[in-house]
């Protein structure tokens, strides 16, 4: 049984974690409310020319351009897949929900498998499990930048291009509320083709391009790619954020109830001795 000292020390030991956990959580939440503002802002460009770029992969040729081309090379190269943790942890489960799509990724593929990866959680677990790792990128979410996309993004497409990567996906957490997050991946490269339907053969069939589709692609597929880079990454901001405000708002409840439960037993043992006291008291001033 603890003593009374040892108690009183265990609830100022739960105070302070208290404290620091209430500290990061208002730290996050201001942090997630500059990230919010910011994915929010790059959302519908990174949309809107993802299917601009996809309705003209499908209207033209895919050998006008290498990023929308088979990529070169044997049927034996490894896909290339970009995974996107965070550099810390006390984030509750978003690292720990990422590594394990990956795993079941690199599990499920009927190829080999090599890694880019973006954040130190991510390049710590790859690394310790042996996985094949081609580029790697940490301690950059305190600052991210769009330079920090472009050399990702530049690492995938020159692996693409040279044929050591037969194509390039992207696995990352996107931000849907500040109580949900889901993990997303996505095909980067060879940029995805549309299926048209039978109504829109006739559209697909009549469409001007000024300047020559060539022309575009050369100055807008590399630039594409460096965008969805930057949004998967400013997603997985927001989301970290929203994570670790939400870990920390629950240990904070969670230590509040452990200081409730602590106080009221210090509370009984220490009746219980005055009671004894009074006891050992009162006889004694009998037995006299």
């Amino acid at each position: 049984m603890p003593s009374l000292i040892d108690l009183r020390r265990r609830i100022r030991a739960v105070s302070s974690t208290q404290q620091i956990t209430k500290a990061m959580k208002t730290v996050a939440a201001s942090k997630l409310r500059r990230a919010q503002d910011r994915i929010v802002r790059a959302r519908p460009f990174a949309r809107l020319m993802l299917n601009t770029l996809n309705s003209l992969a499908t209207r033209c040729d895919p050998e006008l351009h290498p990023l929308l081309a088979p990529a070169a090379g044997g049927a034996d190269r490894p896909t290339l897949l970009f995974v996107v943790t965070a550099d810390k942890g006390l984030c509750g489960s978003f690292n720990s929900n990422l590594l394990r799509r990956a795993g079941n990724f690199v599990g499920d593929a009927e190829n080999a498998v090599a890694l880019g990866v973006i954040g130190r959680k991510g390049r710590d677990f790859f690394v310790h499990h042996g996985f094949d790792i081609r580029y790697e990128d940490v301690n950059l979410f305190n600052a991210l930048k769009y330079t920090h996309a472009q050399s990702a993004a530049r690492a995938a497409m020159e692996a693409y291009i040279a044929g050591d990567a037969r194509d390039v996906y992207l696995l990352y957490n996107e931000f849907k509320s500040v109580l949900q997050q889901r993990v997303v991946i996505e095909r980067l490269l060879p940029i995805p083709r549309l299926e048209p339907d039978e109504q829109d053969a006739a559209l697909l069939a009549d469409h001007l391009f000024e300047p020559t589709p060539k022309q575009i692609f050369e100055e807008l597929l590399p630039r594409h790619v460096e965008t969805q880079m930057f949004r998967a990454m400013l997603e997985s901001i927001a989301a970290e954020h929203a994570a670790r405000m939400t870990a920390m708002d629950a240990a904070t409840r969670n230590a509040g109830e452990m200081i409730d439960q602590l106080t009221l037993y210090m509370n009984k043992m220490r009746q219980a001795t005055i009671t004894r006291e009074l006891i050992e008291v009162v006889s004694g001033a009998e037995a006299l």
